[in-house]
């Protein structure tokens, strides 16, 4: 079933695109970071057959991977494949998380990015997001976000 923002549910046959995107949206990132990024490790399937990945676009050309934790809806990964970058599939699929969150009754929304992925940094204020903190875990230097929704 695909929502009026063009976002459905991830299906099994949907795994294949889901870790196509995923990985594309993210490989520039290795030699940033010095690691791979966690999405691109995800066990994709377990996430799909949980109910946990939201796609749009035939072929799939985004997708977010959210998990209701309690008090919040935290936003695992939001990967937009580079050809579409700049068409507003970013966009929509942040607006669908939002109205995710709200109709789950949850007050915010909540997730993180590495440090050095600046461009998610400049992204995400502009989305109503703001830094709680930034620590490291792991191999992974990330600042967590929060967004609270009226």
């Amino acid at each position: 079933m695909r929502g009026a923002d063009g976002v459905r549910v991830a299906v099994v046959a949907d795994v294949p695109a889901v870790k196509a995107v995923t990985d594309v949206a993210y490989r520039p990132y290795i030699a940033r970071i010095g690691v791979v990024p966690q999405p691109m490790e995800a066990d994709h399937l377990a996430n799909v057959v949980a109910g946990r990945v939201f796609v749009t676009g035939e072929p799939v050309i985004g997708l977010v991977v959210i998990e209701e934790r309690g008090d919040h809806l935290f936003l695992d990964s939001i990967a937009v494949h580079p050809e579409a970058h700049g068409t507003g599939v970013g966009r929509r699929l942040l607006e669908f998380v939002d109205a995710r969150a709200r109709a789950l009754g949850l007050a915010e929304v909540r997730l993180y990015t590495n440090a050095l992925m600046w461009e998610n940094q400049e992204i995400y204020p502009r989305f109503g997001y703001e830094v709680v903190e930034r620590r490291v875990d792991g191999p992974y230097d990330r600042v967590h976000y929060r967004k609270p929704l009226d």
